[in-house]
């Protein structure tokens, strides 16, 4: 479902990955060794080098918010730029279909964004990925904040999306969590990719 051949930019070396739909890959590596700049490179929101392709269609011969809708990428700090936590959302109504799910008030579309916690920031923004659907998700530690009970609910929301057919590249620093989902994984150092098991 994903090819990556030669992937490269500043800061991370040229690598190779082939994922299929439906299957997860583990990202770990410590704090800066280039994790986040893999998956920013991947949905192409900085300047890269390499072929990367869904399917049979190429990267390159997709328009950029195609690409980003087919591959999304959410990031450890999702911004926010307005006030309400529905202007957020394309579809309110789909994102707050996801909220019993992962443990969010039924009335969360209508809060002001600066009174929301990290972790409901965290579970918002992963909503707001969720609604577009994506065939391929880069998720830069999905979970980090969040209490044990509230992790359970949001892999089981992942876990349901893997089982549809989404493909996930997933950065964790929780080898449990890795386990629980994957069976490969990336290991970044200084930049350098390397794949190993689980």
């Amino acid at each position: 479902m994903l090819t990556i051949r030669g992937l490269t930019r500043p800061g991370l070396e040229p690598f190779d990955l082939e994922l299929a739909a439906g299957e997860a890959v583990a990202v770990l590596g410590a704090s800066g060794s280039g994790k986040s700049i893999m998956l920013r490179a991947i949905a192409d929101l900085d300047p890269n080098d390499g072929i990367v392709a869904h399917g049979t269609r190429a990267r390159n011969d997709m328009a950029a918010p195609e690409w980003r809708r087919l591959v999304t990428y959410l990031a450890a700090e999702s911004g926010w730029w307005g006030e309400k936590v529905s202007s957020h959302f394309d579809d309110p109504a789909a994102g707050q279909s996801l909220f019993p799910a992962l443990k969010l008030a039924n009335d969360a579309m209508n809060w002001d964004v600066p009174r929301l916690s990290t972790g409901e920031r965290q579970r918002l923004a992963l909503a707001r990925v969720l609604t577009l659907t994506p065939q391929i998700m880069l998720l830069d530690e999905p979970t980090s904040g969040l209490d044990a009970e509230t992790v359970r609910a949001v892999e089981a929301v992942l876990q349901e999306r893997l089982e549809a057919g989404a493909g996930m590249l997933f950065v964790t620093h929780d080898e449990d969590q890795a386990r629980r989902f994957a069976r490969r994984c990336l290991r970044l150092s200084a930049g350098r990719v390397t794949e190993g098991v689980l």
